[in-house]
């Protein structure tokens, strides 16, 4: 019969459980797995990016949704909406972020307490995912363009009502922040097509949160003689207009008007972030000290959170044409300095919850080594660097985030005389692009183009 020293089984129950750990460290991350599918928009092959994503929601078309759910479909299904829309088609789009929008629940960062913030980011695949508000509010956002593209006026209007109410729910928590420009836009946009003018002056009074808006200046200038609402900054700016330049043609009958929006780029997207802050406090206090027994209490001292990582590109510029005269466009949405924004909000929270699972490893390496440190110092050492070490490599935070959401979203819109026109949208940077679309503008009605171009 094998006899056994008395350490035997805490030790070997200890590499047991290194074991299991560093087999969790195996299972990859939201931005690992979706790594393939980034690289492959990334180079222009859409199609090939959306047989990726339809391989993780394991469906065979665009069109099918999860017969059983997964707490990351819901994410998945903004991704590939988003796709959708950048290879035009917008119904498939619309199915995909409709679904999406039932299922998907906010991340509630005015009310949740760092502890839940915490637990939550730590889930990673183990629960559904939450939006952050931004993200939410894009989802209405593009949802709404693709209703728009389709000339369905009623169903952008029921995206516009979705926004208005969540980002109402958003200006009463943080009254001072910034939040969907372009969807303000874009619903007032709608609105002024199916006659609500004063609803029409709000979402554009809140579009001017961020400065004056070129391409409004001939639409607030007519809606401005059908409604006496101002609000905040749609006085000020009806005031500064110049007359000639304001009021467009003479007459808005026989005419119709072409709205264009072109999306560009990614925002930054999250990844596993590790901070060895122990190792940098150990090395200094073993040089201070001279005793190197400091490092076994801090080289695993790690904190690890999720961090927002540039897509790689810059978003490219981009310049229209309507019948070959230059229109002017406007930066409605800057959607990566507002999801940045929102995370460094965010991140004093993480790094907090990183801290308190930092502590909580190091209080069970401590209890290993304690354990062990009767029958040898040395093997107490070893056990508990082995147990903390384990733990650190498996510690993954959550990196999921809507990889695809573009960065920017572009807007024009002129007033034209009904019938057939050409719209040209020139796409700098690499590669160049040249987008061609011919419409047919109805008087008194529009035509809507909309481009997303993910790289």
């Amino acid at each position: 019969m094998l006899a056994f020293r008395k350490p035997f089984f805490p030790v070997a129950g200890t590499l047991f459980y290194l074991l299991v750990l560093l087999f969790a460290a195996g299972c990859a991350t939201y931005s690992d797995r979706t790594q393939r599918m980034r690289s492959r928009v990334a180079t222009g092959h859409y199609e090939e990016g959306l047989d990726e994503l339809n391989a993780l929601l394991n469906v065979p078309g665009a069109e099918e949704l999860p017969s059983r759910w997964k707490p990351g479909d819901t994410l998945m299904l903004l991704e590939r909406g988003a796709l959708l829309q950048a290879l035009g088609r917008h119904e498939t789009s619309a199915l995909n972020f409709q679904a999406a929008d039932d299922r998907l629940e906010m991340l509630d960062i005015a009310n949740d307490t760092a502890g839940v913030i915490g637990r939550y980011i730590y889930s990673d695949s183990a629960t559904r995912y939450k939006a952050s508000p931004t993200e939410k509010l894009a989802l209405n956002t593009l949802n709404l363009l693709n209703h728009l593209a389709l000339g369905n006026l009623q169903g952008a209007a029921v995206e516009a009502r979705r926004f208005t109410v969540m980002r109402g729910y958003l200006k009463e928590m943080d009254e001072a922040g910034t939040h969907g420009v372009a969807g303000s836009y874009l619903a007032g946009f709608v609105f002024e097509h199916l006659g609500e003018m004063e609803r029409a002056l709000r979402h554009y009074d809140d579009a001017l949160q961020t400065g004056p808006l070129v391409t409004l200046e001939e639409p607030l200038k007519r809606l401005a003689q059908k409604s006496a609402y101002r609000g905040k900054r749609l006085g000020v700016y009806l005031e500064r207009l110049e007359p000639d330049r304001a009021c467009g043609l003479a007459s808005t009958t026989g005419t119709g008007e072409i709205l264009t929006v072109v999306n560009v780029g990614r925002v930054p997207h999250k990844i596993p972030e590790r901070a060895p802050i122990g190792a940098v406090i150990g090395i200094a206090g073993a040089w201070i000290t001279g005793d190197i027994r400091v490092l076994s209490r801090s080289a695993f001292k790690t904190v690890i959170y999720p961090e927002l990582a540039d897509p790689g590109y810059p978003p490219r510029p981009v310049n229209l044409k309507i019948d070959g005269e230059i229109v002017p466009m406007d930066l409605a949405g800057d959607l990566s300095a507002e999801l940045t924004h929102e995370y460094e909000n965010l991140k004093p929270m993480i790094i907090g919850a990183a801290l308190s699972r930092m502590i909580a490893r190091a209080g069970a390496a401590e209890a290993i080594r304690h354990r062990l440190r009767e029958e040898s110092k040395l093997l107490g050492d070893i056990a508990a660097l082995t147990f903390e070490g384990g733990l650190v490599v498996a510690d993954k935070p959550d990196t999921r985030s809507w990889t695809l959401l573009p960065a920017r979203i572009h807007v024009a819109r002129k007033r034209v005389r009904a019938g057939r026109h050409t719209v040209d949208i020139q796409l700098e940077g690499h590669p160049r692009e040249v987008r061609t679309r011919e419409v047919h503008v109805p008087e008194g009605g529009y035509a809507a183009v909309v481009v997303t171009t993910l790289r």
